[in-house]
Order: C-alpha cells, then sequence, then structure tokens
C-alpha cells in the first residue's frame, strides 16, 4: 500500500491515544432468558482496554466468552453495571467495533467475488469510489490484492478468513473483535494468520479484543489476556505479556517470559486463576 493510501486511512491508521480507554467495563453483568428461567451469564467484570492494545479473553466452554465479546460489540446488552465504548456506553452495534467471526465460509457469501464481499457493509453508505479505495486497502493489508476478483470458495480456509479480516479493516473501525478466529484452521495455517493480525496490527494500530482456547495464542498474540472462570463467568486473572515486538513464531516461542506467561496462564485456567 503507497503511503499516499496509507495516510487516507487515518481513523484506522491513528486511533486516539489521549482520549482514554477504548473500553471501560466496571461491574458488569448479563442475565440472559433460558428455558429454566433468567441466567446469568457474566457477573463484576470490570477492566480497560487501551487505544492500540492487543488483549485476549481466555476460559473454559461456558464461562461467557462470546456473550462478553458480543458485549463488546454492542450484540448484547448488560443488566448491570457499566459498558463504554470510547467514553461512551455502549448501545447497540456501530461502525466503530467489527467482529471477524471463526466460522469464515458461512461469513462469506460464495456467489459473490472476494471484492465484492469485502466491500458489502459499505454499498449503502459509502460511494463507490471511496468503496473502491477502501476495498482495495484492505485486500493489501492481508495480501490479497491478487485474488480480488476469485470467488471465496476457490480460496483456501487461511485465505477465506483474511478475506473476512479485509472486509472488517474496509469499514476503519477502531476496534476489530475475533472470535476464535482461527480455531477452525490447521496448525500451519493458523501460526501464518496469526502473523498476518501481527502485521495489520503494526500497519493500523486499531484495538484487538480476541476470544481463543489456545493459551499459547494468547500468550503469543497479547499485550495482556484476561482469564474468565466460573458460572456466571468472572475475570479471575489478568496476565501482562511483556514479550518484545515484532514477535516471532520461534524466536517470541523460546523466550523465557513466553514459557512463563503460559505456564501461569495454564495455572489460571486449572486452578481457578491462582497466580
Amino acid at each position: 500500500m503507497s503511503d499516499s493510501a496509507a495516510g487516507r486511512q487515518g481513523t484506522i491508521d491513528s486511533p486516539a491515544t489521549g482520549s482514554g480507554p477504548t473500553y471501560r467495563l466496571a461491574g458488569a453483568s448479563v442475565v440472559l432468558p433460558a428455558t429454566d428461567g433468567d441466567r446469568r451469564i457474566l457477573t463484576d467484570i470490570t477492566f480497560d482496554v487501551t487505544p492500540g492494545e492487543i488483549v485476549g479473553i481466555v476460559g473454559k466452554s461456558g464461562t461467557g466468552k462470546t456473550t462478553l465479546l458480543r458485549v463488546l460489540g454492542g450484540l448484547v446488552g448488560i443488566s448491570s453495571g457499566t459498558a463504554q465504548l470510547q467514553g461512551r456506553p455502549i448501545d447497540g452495534p456501530d461502525g466503530r467495533a467489527v467482529t471477524v467471526f471463526q466460522d469464515y465460509a458461512n461469513a462469506l457469501l460464495p456467489w459473490r467475488t472476494v471484492e465484492r464481499n469485502v466491500g458489502l457493509p459499505l454499498e449503502r453508505t459509502v460511494p463507490a469510489a471511496e468503496r473502491r479505495e477502501r476495498i482495495a486497502e484492505a485486500l493489501a493489508l492481508v495480501g490479497l490484492s491478487d485474488y480480488a476478483r476469485e470467488h471465496p470458495w476457490r480460496l483456501s480456509g487461511g485465505m477465506q478468513q483474511r478475506v473476512q479480516i479485509a472486509r472488517a479493516l474496509a469499514m476503519r473501525p477502531r476496534v476489530l473483535l475475533m472470535d476464535e478466529p482461527f480455531g477452525a484452521l490447521d496448525a500451519l495455517t493458523r501460526a501464518n494468520l496469526q502473523d498476518e493480525v501481527l502485521r495489520v496490527h503494526s500497519r493500523t494500530q486499531a484495538t484487538i479484543v480476541f476470544i481463543t482456547h489456545d493459551i499459547e495464542e494468547a500468550a503469543y498474540l497479547s499485550d495482556r489476556v484476561f482469564v474468565i472462570s466460573g458460572t456466571p463467568g468472572t475475570i479471575v486473572d489478568e496476565v501482562v505479556c511483556a514479550l518484545p515486538r515484532p514477535r516471532g513464531q520461534l524466536t517470541t516461542r523460546e523466550l523465557p517470559e513466553y514459557l512463563e506467561i503460559r505456564r501461569r496462564l495454564g495455572v489460571a485456567l486449572g486452578a481457578g486463576g491462582a497466580p
């Protein structure tokens, strides 16, 4: 991507850094209806996420990880407490935070080309010339410029997931929310996409919050990791991942600091959050 194109991406390249946290949750709880009555899914969730930070969320199945991500995306409302995005209460989805899902195959429209999939959320709101520019920039960010005219079903799973990431980037969000984005991929493809996300982050400085079951992935990608435990789920540990950047699959994973982060996350998940 040219320097001029990068400059035009101001809303994604230059997130506000002096205006407080991107997210602030304080005592947030979620109660949802169930067949046997209301069920508390999350309780007393409290944390901040700073602009440009990569935050991982890990926890066992049934602890409310996906519900928490949906709260951050405005898809699920809180029942008590506060949840703010850039200083304003989260009140439904908006273009500031965009979610990338694990199920890339069903998230993409197979009859549309890659570029038309990427441009889908822009069609009713963005003029055609600007839409073409955003699509080209987003595809360049994820290394798919040469596949703009292909159809998703002709691409590998990893490439399809990159299309979904490009579609999110084309909206120029402040935040990328990722729900186990690599869980359905093989180990080699998953590692390549982890590095792709780090490259995208270094170019855009977007805030990224992602869910994973993989503590090694959480340690490798994150600046901090929140551990959720219990039913209802609550944050039981916060692990700082003070690893040097840029990170590499071999060099970073051999560091003693990485091994200690991985150990601490494993203990937190296996022992209810004991450090």
